[in-house]
């Protein structure tokens, strides 16, 4: 690809960004390769919703793969990322019936079969919405295998699935109690329920005894459920009401007979001790009624409406039921008492509508038999979660996990592969579409209405992408994929889901390795969400600072399963880092002019060039250990720190003397070989991390190949590594970071020249300063450097420094005016003892102590702390200008 003869004056990420992602994608360069016989990593892409919109998560994610598939790619790993969307059932059909509500149309209008010619254009019209968002972000997916969970080759991947497990008996149907959306009209997993704690209250309700004056009084939160009551029950251990087991009670509005009976689930502590019980309606309960083979009275209806069991209250919506229960009951003298409570109301993930425990027949996957392998995988190693923390998340929730239910009452999705015959109640669950029956041969037959739980087909990702159920060169060399990158959020929706479905479908666990982020947060710490009106669209990043900014400012710093914080100061300096990048890099090759590469012999190094080979071989080793331990973000601060500090602030500034000034040709092209070389591996070490700054100047520098994401990561060469140059160098930047301070300190101008005296402790650091004090003068704008062993008298008024090699000296006479410093000084420290005693004030104020809040108290707190700081600096430096 053709380039100009030179950088741009100013680095513009619109201009660039858009040309190396078309240029990378034409040479398909983000496929892998078709020799198998390389080392292979693969990686799948948490699938995004299809219809949905990027957000700053899915920007976090995307750029963790990112930087792990470039940077395996330029180790030489036969590298695959699959990219893919999904067909987010409940989310979508929401979406597109939303779209038809506004025609003034349902569903229902347009019947099943139109309904999803409905959604499919949708898809076709907003499908690629996210995946052109992704590219825009920079990632080097293989676009060519991009998948979608309701393809062709998915959707069988899903029906191979149900079969086999229907088959060994692990689908099945029945009525049981599952959690339903009133508003969604579906049932939904337990882990798409959201629990908050809520303000309610206990209403405690007496149930008269058949046959009796006695009653007994029973607590609950949901007094509309009573009316599908079967029984009431007590702990066996509850000497209070151990007279009445057997017996019954008579159901207050209802009239209905139901017993009392024993059962350790109740909690002798919470009310009463007697628990009303109705199986149709809570899980607890459910699960009570089964042991004591309760009848199940579903008493609402899909909609939350009350159903004819409800009796007189049929038809009125839960909480108007609730409502009217409560006054039937206190009319009926039956109410004794309503107590305040704060419990955890479930609420649908999707829609946050408060969910209801209801008996339905639906479809499940027995959870026991396929948990057991896919906790032992992982107690084994052969799965590592990163953080190992995360590791007794998954096993704790495996381990207690309940069956799946995978129905869902939607016309968006895999529909069910089974069907019924209309003659005879055969049911028939097939890989293939039957046409007759196989009992008695007719062809009345009718398919399951319900679909599958989205998660299902998402399950089978790492392996579904790949080609199976088919043997495929992919699925033989790509899997079990080498890891997968995720937020902490779905390891229940979809990590365990994967494992498990992985090890049964193909005996072998779908990826090695979890690696677990948090959540990205608002600069306060708050989720983000609509109602806080506190979220963050990274197009609008993209588009104000580039794509590498926001890259880099999301992951800088961010520790593997911890949430990590959103700053716009942050992405100012990462967009300040970015063009510290490129004027580095323009200032190198503004003086390659005449530049021929040299062999360049050790003997012909500066200490200055021995030190930042040195460091960047360290620092080569450094950022491949830790991308290795999966410290992406303490990866990234590392290239921060040794680029803006070590390479531009320090190496640049040293290397400008033999740039401008050389004594001879020679010595001009061994610094201009340096720089080149180490603006190479800066350059191949940010790559992964910032993809369009390193490949636009990259196409610049003398020499390059055809791009740099096919150039081999660097390796660190230990025989150019010299401790001693490294300690050398440090105690020189010490120094000179010491007469910068001073000068700071003293408001002495950067230009304006001192004089250092250094008093060493031995002659080896003496030495060091000996050859190499022209950086001292060059960097600290030092006019005389005096070193010396020995000091027979202190230098007036000269402010001192100590190194750990020597004690420094800056005399400031003649250098500084001294009285009209010491006047200075004196009103800075009025000033700062107002600043003490206003704070000080506050916080001896009993009502300010009262009223304010914490934060503003440790605001206070921090000021006098900063305050008391900077007078005894103030003191410090007064003493030594009056010469005490």
């Amino acid at each position: 690809m053709s380039i100009g003869t030179s950088l741009a004056s100013v680095y513009d990420p619109e201009k660039v960004e858009g040309k190396w992602y078309e240029y990378w994608k034409s040479q398909n360069y983000f496929a892998p390769s078709d020799d198998f016989s390389k080392k292979h990593f693969s990686i799948v892409m948490p699938p995004p919703n299809v219809t949905g919109q990027l957000h700053l998560g899915h920007a976090l994610d995307n750029t963790l793969q990112d930087i792990l598939a470039r940077w395996r790619r330029m180790q030489g790993y036969n590298t695959l990322w699959v990219p893919g969307t999904d067909h987010a059932g409940i989310a979508t059909q929401a979406r597109v019936e939303e779209n038809l509500a506004s025609e003034g149309l349902k569903r229902r209008d347009l019947g099943r079969e139109k309904f999803l010619e409905r959604v499919w254009e949708w898809k076709r019209l907003y499908g690629d919405r996210i995946t052109k968002q992704l590219s825009l972000l920079g990632s080097s997916c293989d676009w060519s295998r991009e998948r979608f969970t309701m393809d062709e080759g998915c959707s069988q991947a899903v029906r191979e699935v149900f079969v086999n497990l229907y088959e060994k008996g692990l689908i099945y149907r029945g009525n049981y109690i599952i959690n339903w959306c009133p508003k969604c009209m579906t049932a939904i997993s337990d882990i798409e329920v959201e629990h908050a704690d809520s303000d309610g209250h206990l209403w405690h309700i007496k149930y008269p005894i058949e046959d009796s004056d006695e009653f007994l009084v029973v607590a609950t939160t949901r007094p509309e459920t009573m009316l599908g009551d079967t029984g009431v029950a007590v702990h066996p251990g509850d000497e209070r009401y151990s007279h009445l087991i057997g017996k019954n009670v008579v159901l207050p509005l209802m009239g209905r007979k139901i017993p009392i009976f024993e059962d350790h689930y109740v909690d002798r502590e919470f009310g009463t001790g007697a628990v009303k019980v109705t199986p149709a309606h809570d899980p607890n309960d459910f699960d009570m009624g089964l042991r004591h083979n309760l009848e199940q009275i579903v008493v609402m209806t899909a909609d939350a409406s009350m159903n004819e069991n409800a009796g007189a209250y049929a038809g009125l919506e839960r909480q108007e039921c609730r409502q009217q229960v409560v006054k039937d009951l206190e009319a009926g003298g039956y109410l004794v008492k309503i107590e305040e409570h704060q419990h955890a109301v479930g609420h649908c993930q999707r829609c946050d509508t408060i969910i209801e425990p209801m008996v339905s027949l639906q479809w499940f996957v027995k959870m026991k038999p396929l948990a057991e392998p896919a906790i032992q995988k992982v107690v084994d190693g052969e799965i590592r979660f990163i953080p190992e923390r995360f590791t007794k998340t998954y096993t704790n929730w495996m381990e207690n996990i309940r069956d799946w239910c995978i129905s869902r009452q939607l016309w968006w999705g895999h529909r069910i592969p089974v069907w019924y015959c209309q003659d005879c109640g055969e049911v028939i669950c097939s890989r293939e579409n039957p046409t007759s029956c196989p009992a008695c041969s007719s062809s009345e037959l009718k398919q399951d209405e319900d679909v599958l739980d989205t998660w299902f087909s998402s399950a089978l990702w790492p392996f579904s992408t790949l080609g199976w159920p088919n043997d495929s060169a992919d699925m033989q060399h790509f899997y079990p994929t080498s890891v997968l990158v995720t937020g902490r959020d779905i390891i229940f929706f979809w990590v365990a889901r994967m494992i498990f479905s992985g090890i049964e479908q193909t005996g072998k666990v779908p990826f090695h390795e979890v690696n677990i982020h948090g959540l990205i947060l608002d600069g306060q710490g708050r989720k983000m969400s609509k109602s806080l009106g506190n979220g963050i669209d990274p197009i609008e990043v993209i588009e104000k600072y580039g794509a590498d900014t926001l890259r880099f400012s999301m992951i800088t710093g961010v520790t593997p399963g911890n949430d990590v914080r959103f700053q716009w100061d942050k992405v100012e300096n990462t967009r300040n880092f970015s063009n510290k990048v490129w004027n580095a890099s323009r200032f190198v090759l503004m003086n390659m002019e005449e530049f021929e590469p040299i062999k360049v012999e050790k003997d012909e190094l500066t200490l200055a060039d021995r030190w930042i080979i040195s460091r960047l071989n360290l620092k080569i080793k450094e950022i491949t250990d830790l991308l290795e331990r999966y410290e992406l973000g303490e990866a990234a601060r590392g290239m921060y720190d040794f680029i803006w500090d070590e390479f531009c602030d320090w190496y640049i500034e040293l290397a400008k003397p033999r740039l401008f000034h050389p004594a001879n040709g020679r010595e001009k092209a061994v610094v201009q070989t340096v720089l080149l070389d180490v603006l190479m591996g800066i350059l191949k070490l940010l790559h992964p991390f910032m993809p369009f700054i390193t490949e636009e100047i990259y196409q610049y520098l003398p020499g390059h190949n055809e791009t740099i994401m096919l150039e081999s990561w660097p390796i660190m060469d230990q025989s150019l590594v010299e401790p001693e140059a490294v300690e050398q160098m440090q105690a020189i930047m010490g120094a000179i970071r010491a007469i910068r301070n001073i000068r700071a300190e003293f408001n002495l101008s950067h230009s304006a020249p001192v004089k250092v005296i250094m008093l060493f402790k031995d002659g080896h650091g003496m030495k060091w300063f000996e050859d190499y004090g022209s950086y001292i003068k060059d960097l600290a704008k030092v006019s005389e450097l005096q070193l010396v062993l020995e000091l027979i008298e202190k230098p007036r008024q000269a402010v001192s420094a100590l190194l750990s090699f020597a004690e420094l000296y800056v005399p400031l006479e003649g250098v500084i005016d001294v009285d009209k410093e010491i006047g200075r000084l004196e009103k800075e420290l009025k000033i700062t003892g107002v600043d003490i005693d206003r704070a000080g004030a506050k916080l001896i104020n009993e009502k300010f102590l009262a009223k304010a809040p914490p934060d503003v108290i440790e605001k206070e707190k921090g000021k006098i702390e900063e305050a008391m700081l900077r007078k005894e600096g103030i003191l410090q430096r007064l003493q030594i200008l009056r010469g005490e």
